[in-house]
């Protein structure tokens, strides 16, 4: 049942469009020209379009060529101008709804909002086990959150267009692949934008999930592909999957399929890329893209673009790596373009736009109208281009596959913690009389340490040695020599944890949880939220089996003090102008 919110929602926002529209019958807008949020006649925005292919040659992945054969909230009642501005405010950001993806679309321009709300599809937006999920982070000290939002790309062959755009003849109507997939990660202030990349060729573990429609159980799976994950319910198991490998809380997803890029790039009229040699993407047993450009900057759209999203063959090193890093070039560009294009003014561009984004995605339910939409944009539009910060997931190879780093951990954490990954995080000033009381730091969202209730578990059984003894009463005993008096032995369940771990059941105790990390020295990122346990609960793990300090393991002392991005991060600026992709000389001509 739809909540009385999200009918009132609609109420207002048919109602703000009712006198002014006219575009679904073709005909144009009441004015001319449109507005920003600020009220000027610029139209600014940015969009991802971004789908993936699947190589098939390289094993694993049940798909086939990477190519196609070588193609070179509604506003009160006021009156007069300021209430008709309010209005339109209420359509203005969903002209692009990949252009809301990243930093908030130009006006779409008074289309219908039914007419624009039917063509949004939906889904569930996680579909794995409560105990797997993250939990919401804690509000800062101005009540902000920040926002969470997993980009998807479908390699699905579901449709005639997408089994010809796709290639891959044998695979019509098969299980789809999520064969791109970006964390969007919006500061709680709104300040600055990260996005992680993880490479289709990522093994890792894939939680238990449950088809919506059909009640299904897929069982977990270890050690697999992380792009099988969307054939397993949908683009909700997905999220479910990121959520276990991160820990960081998702409260959106986006997702989009070959035609729906295609569509996109036609609609927005062209993104710049640059490649440093000319490339023509193909091999002599049918894959690659079919990409064909020389040297330069170009100009790419419709299918064009789908092949420059695709492209392994002939970029860099010919890896999945070296697709992501394409892929970022390609959404900065367009971040740029949108914001600067004064095409997008035009408001027969902008109902085209408009009519392509909401066909080309499926998001969430909690996104699925237009208003819905429009205050997501309303939040993202606040983010200045040169705060955006590309990255791809920190990894290492095992095999042909790779497989997440230290520093990929390291990474997580820093979005978790709602640090900048572009290195801009302004420190707070002490407070005074005249200046603002600074972030609650854990202390202030934490129990007395006398209040906190601990069960302590001895979990250095492991690697083949027996658990050490007495090892739960004695930290027992520490924590209650630092104050914490409620904390006790719990000696009734044997258990084994190679690290050791504090356990959390429900966001309330997460400051309890994580001043007794505090107490002892154990790393935030070794604090986690679990519905298997009741209260805070410290499992003594294999890597504490002596001693009355806690050493962290090699590395984590590092991340904990230091809060730079890593290298390896490949970390990429959407404002760089001088961005071009390198071509493998093999794919020149």
């Amino acid at each position: 049942m739809r909540s009385n919110t999200a009918e009132a929602e609609e109420s207002a926002a048919k109602a703000a469009v009712a006198d002014h529209v006219g575009a679904a019958d073709g005909q144009g807008p009441a004015t001319g020209g449109i507005e920003t949020a600020a009220g000027d006649r610029d139209a600014a925005g940015d969009a991802p379009a971004e789908a993936g292919g699947n190589d098939g040659g390289d094993g694993g992945d049940g798909r086939g060529d990477d190519g196609d054969g070588g193609d070179g909230g509604g506003p009160r009642a006021g009156s007069g101008p300021d209430r008709r501005r309010r209005r339109r405010r209420v359509l203005r950001w969903s002209a692009t709804l990949l252009a809301i993806v990243i930093l908030g679309g130009a006006g779409a321009g008074y289309l219908y909002y039914e007419h624009l709300n039917g063509n949004i599809k939906s889904d569930d937006l996680n579909l794995g086990d409560a105990k797997d999920r993250a939990a919401e982070p804690t509000a800062n000290a101005a009540g902000q959150k920040p926002l969470n939002i997993l980009l998807i790309g479908s390699d699905a062959r579901n449709t005639a267009e997408n089994q010809k755009l796709g290639g891959a003849k044998d695979t019509f109507d098969g299980p789809p692949l999520a064969d791109v997939q970006m964390l969007l990660h919006v500061s709680a202030d709104r300040s600055n934008m990260s996005v992680i990349s993880m490479p289709r060729d990522t093994l890792l573990d894939i939680p238990k999930c449950t088809d919506p429609d059909d009640g299904h159980e897929y069982a977990a799976l270890r050690n697999e592909m992380t792009n099988v994950s969307l054939g397993r319910g949908g683009p909700g198991c997905t999220v479910a999957t990121w959520e276990k490998l991160t820990d960081i809380h998702i409260d959106h997803f986006m997702m989009i399929d070959f035609s729906g890029v295609v569509s996109m790039a036609d609609a927005i009229g062209g993104v710049p890329v640059c490649v440093d040699a000319s490339v023509y993407s193909h091999t002599r047993d049918g894959k690659g893209s079919g990409l064909r450009l020389p040297e330069g900057t170009h100009s790419v759209k419709g299918r064009q673009a789908l092949q420059w999203l695709r492209t392994r063959y002939g970029f860099e090193d010919d890896t999945d790596l070296a697709r992501a890093k394409a892929q970022h070039m390609y959404m900065n560009s367009m971040v740029r373009q949108l914001r600067s294009e004064a095409k997008l003014t035009n408001p027969n561009a902008l109902r085209k736009l408009a009519e392509a984004a909401t066909r080309a995605i499926t998001v969430d339910d909690g996104l699925d109208t237009i208003t819905r939409m429009y205050d997501l944009a309303t939040e993202l539009q606040k983010v200045p281009t040169e705060r955006i910060t590309m990255t791809t997931m920190p990894n290492r190879y095992s095999g042909p596959r790779v497989v997440p780093t230290e520093d990929a951990a390291k990474l997580f954490r820093l979005v978790r913690e709602d640090i900048a990954l572009d290195g801009k995080n302004a420190r707070k000033p002490p407070a005074t009389a005249t200046t603002a009381s600074p972030s609650p730091t854990v202390t202030d969202r934490a129990a007395p340490d006398g209040d906190i209730a601990v069960q302590v578990h001895n979990s250095t059984r492991g690697d083949g040695r027996a658990a050490a003894r007495g090892r739960a009463a004695t930290v027992t005993q520490l924590l209650a020599g630092k104050g914490f008096t409620g904390a006790v032995a719990d000696t009734s369940t044997a258990t084994s944890e190679k690290q050791t771990v504090i356990r959390y059941p429900s966001a309330d105790l997460q400051g309890d949880a994580e001043r007794v990390a505090e107490a002892l020295g154990i790393p935030r990122s070794q604090v986690k939220r679990s519905t298997d346990v009741t209260g805070v609960t410290l499992y003594v793990g294999a890597d504490w089996r002596s001693g009355s300090a806690y050493a962290p393991p090699k590395g984590e002392q590092k991340a904990e003090e230091d809060d730079n991005t890593p290298t390896s991060a490949e970390a990429m600026n959407a404002a760089d102008t001088s961005q071009c992709m390198h071509v493998d000389p093999a794919y020149s001509w």
